[in-house]
Parts: C-alpha cells; sequence; structure tokens
C-alpha cells in the first residue's frame, strides 16, 4: 500500500529523532527529568523507541500499532516539556518561549499522528 507523502516524513521524523538519540546523547540526557532512573537507559530506550515506531509507520501490518505507539510516546514526551520548564537548568538554555511553544506542538504532533488511523 502507498501511504500519502507526509506519512513518510512523519516516519522520516521520528527515524531522524531517535538516531540522534545516540549522534547526541548529551543533549538528550541534559533534559531528562532528575526524578527518572537510570537516564542513560531512558535515553537509548526512547531513541530505539522512535526509531522501530518511524520504520513502522511505513508497513500495513504496523501502521496502526506505530501510531498508537507515537501517541503513547507523545504523552509520556510532555513529561520532559514540563520538567523544562521547572527551572532555567532544567531548561538547558533554551528560550522560555520556546519551551512553552513545544507544548502545544506536541498535542499537534499526538493529533498529526492520530489523523493517520483514518488510512
Amino acid at each position: 500500500m502507498i501511504y500519502p507523502w507526509h506519512l513518510y516524513l512523519m516516519a522520516a521524523i521520528y527515524i531522524f529523532a531517535g538516531m540522534m538519540h545516540f549522534i547526541r546523547p548529551k543533549m538528550y540526557l541534559r533534559i531528562m527529568p532528575r526524578y527518572l532512573p537510570n537516564p542513560k537507559l531512558l535515553v537509548t530506550l526512547s531513541g530505539i523507541a522512535e526509531i522501530m515506531l518511524g520504520i513502522g509507520l511505513c508497513f500495513p501490518a504496523t501502521k496502526n500499532s506505530a501510531i498508537s505507539g507515537i501517541i503513547a510516546m507523545l504523552i509520556l514526551f510532555l513529561l520532559v516539556h514540563f520538567y523544562m520548564l521547572s527551572s532555567k537548568k532544567a531548561g538547558a538554555g533554551i528560550p522560555q518561549w520556546v519551551l512553552l511553544l513545544r507544548i502545544p506542538l506536541q498535542f499537534a504532533l499526538i493529533y498529526w499522528a492520530y489523523w493517520y488511523l483514518q488510512f
């Protein structure tokens, strides 16, 4: 089955984001909430999840499961976004307005994934 190009774009975005967990792990470790255990393992697992879910979007047999996984992952990642708003250090030097903009963007990404359940 051939999907719309924007579904493949979504897949590429998640695959790229997942690869970045391995290319620049320190960037992700800096924003990992301190109250979560074993941050290095969590960065690795989230990178693997993003790559696998991105790949899963490309195949009819796994597309809907991948979409459900992406939605769950994006909801979980809200923890990171809110943590980054908690202090200047947690914000990793990112301007406050960018951190605030990421919250509605997260919900837009959730909607974007959900929209593909129709296909």
